[in-house]
């Protein structure tokens, strides 16, 4: 876990807590050496928070940020039907990108607010091989979503 006290602190609303914990989680996988790629990607009404590679891998990471006094922690924010939506969003993103033949996967950037401070956890491969489908069968059939 990463605790980014001193990176990120003040009072803000709903968004800039988000934006917020968008932004530690990019600090964090930064820290491990990742490349970012793209922050915030949209297509039409989808979207991407973070897309990084880690070493040979391209990573799609989601980001939840909850309040850590809140009833629901970040990863159970993460329910089927917006593992369909990343899925969507990832296959209009390798289109756009021409990255069919990249190895892939998801993970999940957990951020917890307390008293100001980001505390990051990662989450990996947090979308099952078929549990929504795969990918592209035209392109990418050897993907394990």
């Amino acid at each position: 876990m990463a605790d980014l006290t001193g990176l990120l602190s003040g009072k803000s609303g709903r968004a800039d807590t988000g934006r917020r914990g968008e932004d530690a989680a990019a600090a964090m996988l930064e820290g491990m050496g990742w490349r970012i790629l793209d922050r915030n990607w949209r297509s039409r009404h989808l979207e991407l928070d973070i897309v990084a590679r880690e070493k040979d891998v391209l990573v799609f990471v989601e980001v939840k940020t909850r309040d850590s006094g809140g009833m629901q922690r970040p990863f159970e924010a993460l329910g089927r039907a917006k593992k369909e939506r990343l899925v969507r969003a990832a296959r209009a993103w390798l289109q756009e990108h021409d990255s069919w033949d990249c190895a892939c996967r998801f993970d999940l950037a957990s951020v917890s607010v307390r008293n100001g401070h980001y505390e990051t956890e990662l989450v990996q491969n947090v979308i099952e091989f078929g549990e929504c489908g795969a990918l592209d069968r035209g392109h990418a059939a050897w993907q394990p979503w």
